[in-house]
C-alpha cells in the first residue's frame, strides 16, 4: 500500500512539474510573440497586448495555483533575453507573477466559470482579471524604472497606463479564447459550418479594409463583432476581434491610417481604445448571448418535464421521479404535490 501511495505521489509531481515547464515555455512564446508588435512610449519599451499575461491567468484558471514558478520563469526568460539580468530583474518577475495570481485568486473567489457562460463571469474577467489585478505588475515594472532612475518621475503616468492597458488586454483577448479553445467539445454542424466559412472569408475582407490604408474605417469592425458574438459567442468573437487588434497594431508600428502623424502617447491612447472597445464588445455580448441561452434551455427542460408530469397526472399514473434539485409545488385543482424544476431560476 505505501508503495501505491509513492508511486501515485511520485506521478502527480511529475506532472506538476511537466505542466509547470510547458507553462515556462508557452510564456516565453507569448512573450517573443508579443513584443513583435512593441511600441516606445518615454524611452520604455511597451506592448498594446501582452499575450503572456492572458496565457498566465488561463493556465492558473485550468492546471491550478500550483504551475505559478512556470509564469516566473517564463517571465525571466523573456527578460534575460532584451537585456542582462540584474537584481531589479526578480521584482519584475515578481510583479509579472503575483498579477496573474491576484487574477486567479479573485476569480476564483467570485466563482468564475471556465466557460463564461454568464454576464457576471464576464465582468469579474474584465474588472477583477484585467484591470483590477494587471495593476500590480504595471505598477511594480514602471515604479521600479523611476526608483532605479531609468524613468524620470514626470513620465511614470503615460508609461504606467501604456503598460497597465497592454497587460490588461493580454488577459481581456487571450483568456477567453483559451479557455474555449479547451474547453470545446463536439463537432459542429455541417450548416455552422457553411455559417462560419461565410463568416471567416466577410472576417478575412472586411477587417483590413477597416484597418489597414488611409480610409481609416474602424468603425467597421463592430457591426463585424457584433454579428459574430450573436452566432458562434466567444469562440468567434474573440478570434475576430484578437484579429481586429493585431492588424490595428501592425497599422499603429506603421504610423498609417488612423495613426497617421500621431505622437508615441497618441498612438497608444488611440490604439488601446480601439483594442479595448473591441475586446469589451466581445467579451461582454458574448456572455449574455451565453447567459441567455443557458437559460432558455433551462427552462425549456423545466416545461418538458413538467408537461411529462402532467400526463402521467391525467392518466392516473404516478408521476416518474425527477432528478434532485426539483421543488414541489401543489397541484392547482385537487392539491396533488407535483415536482416542479428547481431549473426555473434564471441565475444558472
Amino acid at each position: 500500500m505505501a508503495a501505491v501511495l509513492v508511486t501515485r505521489r511520485f506521478r502527480l509531481s511529475l506532472e506538476v512539474v511537466l505542466k509547470t515547464l510547458a507553462v515556462a515555455a508557452c510564456y516565453y512564446v507569448a512573450g517573443r510573440m508579443g513584443l513583435l508588435g512593441r511600441l516606445t512610449v518615454e524611452g520604455v519599451i511597451v506592448t498594446p497586448i501582452w499575450p503572456p499575461t492572458g496565457f498566465a491567468v488561463a493556465a492558473l484558471l485550468v492546471y491550478g495555483v500550483s504551475v505559478w514558478p512556470g509564469i516566473a520563469v517564463g517571465s525571466f526568460l523573456i527578460i534575460t533575453s532584451l537585456t542582462t539580468p540584474q537584481l531589479t530583474t526578480f521584482v519584475t518577475v515578481a510583479g509579472s507573477t503575483v498579477g496573474p495570481l491576484c487574477a486567479y485568486l479573485m476569480l476564483r473567489r467570485v466563482g468564475f466559470r471556465l466557460g463564461i457562460s454568464r454576464l457576471r463571469d464576464g465582468l469579474a474577467l474584465v474588472f477583477l482579471g484585467g484591470l483590477g489585478a494587471m495593476l500590480i505588475s504595471a505598477t511594480t515594472g514602471v515604479g521600479l524604472q523611476v526608483v532605479t532612475g531609468g524613468l524620470a518621475t514626470g513620465e511614470f503616468w503615460s508609461v504606467w497606463l501604456a503598460w497597465w492597458v497592454g497587460d490588461a488586454m493580454g488577459v481581456l483577448l487571450v483568456t477567453p479564447l483559451l479557455l474555449v479553445l479547451v474547453g470545446a467539445t463536439g463537432p459542429l454542424r455541417l450548416r455552422r459550418w457553411k455559417e462560419m466559412l461565410f463568416l471567416t472569408l466577410t472576417a478575412l475582407i472586411v477587417l483590413p479594409l477597416a484597418v489597414v490604408g488611409e480610409l481609416s474605417l474602424l468603425f467597421l469592425v463592430f457591426p463585424l463583432l457584433i454579428w459574430v458574438a450573436l452566432r458562434f459567442q466567444l469562440a468567434g468573437s474573440m478570434l475576430c476581434a484578437l484579429f481586429a487588434s493585431v492588424l490595428t497594431t501592425f497599422e499603429a508600428n506603421r504610423r498609417q491610417g488612423a495613426f497617421l502623424d500621431l505622437s508615441a502617447i497618441e498612438i497608444m491612447t488611440k490604439l488601446q481604445a480601439f483594442n479595448g472597445a473591441t475586446a469589451l464588445t466581445a467579451l461582454l455580448l458574448s456572455a449574455m448571448v451565453a447567459e441567455q441561452r443557458a437559460t432558455r434551455r433551462s427552462v425549456q427542460s423545466a416545461c418538458e418535464e413538467l408537461a411529462e408530469v402532467l400526463e402521467h397526472l391525467a392518466a392516473g399514473e404516478t408521476p416518474p421521479e425527477l432528478p434532485p434539485g426539483h421543488i414541489a409545488a401543489l397541484h392547482p385543482d385537487d392539491g396533488t404535490e407535483l415536482a416542479l424544476d428547481s431549473r426555473w431560476d434564471t441565475d444558472v
